[in-house]
């Protein structure tokens, strides 16, 4: 029975160089090294079956850790785009409350506008007039305001004043 024999580090050192050259072992490749190491043919077969196993393990990690180390950038930046959304939607949500309540005063203030608060539209009407009293008895013209331009029945424009006849 052959006992295995432990490589020399020259004999590694020039199998290592061997294979960086060239993976693949052809036979009259392997009789040439053999003979230059002084080792079995078989043994030199065996070396580089072993060596390419091992160069494919290696080349299977340094990819998983490339892949790993992609995928943990993806997992980060899709973490900050989820951070980013919530904020954008917290600020989206405080937006449509502040419009809801701003909407909601404007309500609240065109309506106590229209029942509380009277304008006079008078169309470059003189003001350098006065009725007395008396003058306002005598017409018996009741007099009609008009509140945000609106358009009222029943009342005629006179004299730069909306009035009901």
């Amino acid at each position: 029975m052959f006992r295995k024999r432990k490589l020399t580090d020259e004999q590694v050192t020039m199998l290592e160089y061997s294979f960086e050259n060239e993976h693949k072992l052809e036979s009259g490749r392997k009789e040439k090294i053999a003979g230059e190491l002084g080792l079995d043919p078989r043994q030199v077969a065996v070396w580089f079956q072993n060596r390419r196993a091992r160069w494919k393990n290696k080349k299977l990690e340094e990819e998983y850790a490339k892949l790993k180390s992609q995928h943990d950038s993806v997992v980060l930046g899709q973490c900050q785009l989820e951070s980013q959304v919530l904020k954008l939607t917290e600020q989206l949500s405080e937006a449509q409350n502040e419009i809801r309540k701003l909407s909601e005063r404007l309500v609240v203030q065109e309506t106590s506008t229209s029942s509380s608060s009277f304008s006079v539209e008078a169309n470059d009407a003189p003001t350098d007039f006065e009725f007395s009293p008396m003058d306002t008895i005598n017409y018996n013209i009741p007099l009609y305001m008009l509140d945000n331009n609106y358009y009222l029945q029943n009342m005629e424009y006179w004299d730069g004043l909306y009035v009901q006849f």
